[in-house]
């Protein structure tokens, strides 16, 4: 039987990782191990190179979500969806969520100096990048847009990590991030449209109304698969990727059904589940390709 310390220790983990939303990493992580496959063609991939990172990754976004809850912990307490959230709730005080942003930014720089001094240089300005997407929604609409743009370094920085080096090519992966986040973002936000309003926060929903901002998303979403379907060319991969386009073609053609302007009951199936699956075939797609592009 475990000990009262270790399960308190168990129990404050779990609290800790339900603020930060710990499980919502796999909307961008499987975009960066894509990235590591694809730049694995451009330069060895050693453990080391992955394990570090993987670090990187859980550092900065860890980093970002705490600063969001921070900021956000105020206009939280006061919007019935959210009012449980950890910090609202008196779970986690500032102070203590202070405390984790300032050690998963420091676990993060420190990874990114594991990796080479390129990756170490811009460690600072891209975490403050991420963690500036806190403040977006209190004056422009286009939040959606800067938060794909921010999670959208995820592959870039991966591709740098292992190839030390830049290619154009692998902003076409950042760009299917970027828009397939702003996309399902934006559907996420149609359900705060009324708060959002009354308390003069920016949402496209928010400034645009529901319908539109659904068409919005609609057409991001059109971006992300025609981003997704150039990789297969560009990359030269084999014929699991375009499978595994074509499914997610499938998949975000749902997601959108199952979201109508007068229904949002289905949000959360859309953006927790739908959106899973859809980064997980994307890297299975991209490894599979990989490996049989040249075959």
């Amino acid at each position: 039987m475990a000990s009262p310390s270790a399960v308190k220790m168990k129990e404050t983990l779990v609290v800790y990782g339900r603020m930060i939303k710990f499980s919502h990493t796999i909307f961008a992580l499987p975009f960066a191990l894509s990235a590591v496959v694809l730049a694995s063609s451009e330069a060895p991939l050693t453990f080391f190179k992955l394990f570090w990172i993987l670090v990187a990754m859980v550092g900065a976004r860890t980093a970002a979500m705490g600063v969001n809850r921070i900021v956000d912990a105020d206009i939280d307490e006061s919007n019935p969806r959210t009012a449980m959230r950890e910090i609202p709730k008196g779970e986690i005080g500032k102070k203590e969520a202070w405390l984790v942003v300032g050690g998963a930014s420091l676990l993060f720089i420190f990874a990114a100096w594991m990796l080479s001094p390129l990756c170490f240089k811009l460690s600072v300005p891209v975490l403050i990048l991420l963690c500036a997407y806190s403040f977006t929604k209190r004056f422009t609409w286009l939040c959606h847009i800067y938060l794909g743009f921010a999670i959208s370094l995820a592959p870039l920085g991966a591709w740098v990590a292992v190839t030390g080096g830049f290619s154009w090519g692998i902003l076409v992966l950042s760009l299917a991030l970027l828009t397939y986040i702003a996309g399902f973002d934006i559907l996420y936000a149609c359900q705060d449209t009324d708060f959002d309003r009354d308390k003069g926060l920016h949402s496209i929903p928010a400034n645009l109304g529901v319908p539109k901002a659904m068409q919005i998303s609609t057409g991001i979403h059109i971006a992300t698969f025609i981003s997704m379907l150039l990789l297969w060319p560009l990359f030269h991969l084999g014929w699991p990727y375009g499978l595994a386009v074509a499914i997610i073609g499938a998949l975000l053609v749902v997601e959108h059904k199952l979201v109508k302007p007068d229904d949002l009951t289905h949000v959360n199936i859309a953006f927790f589940h739908m959106n899973s699956i859809i980064s997980v075939v994307l890297f299975a797609g991209i490894l599979a390709g990989h490996l049989t592009g040249s075959l």
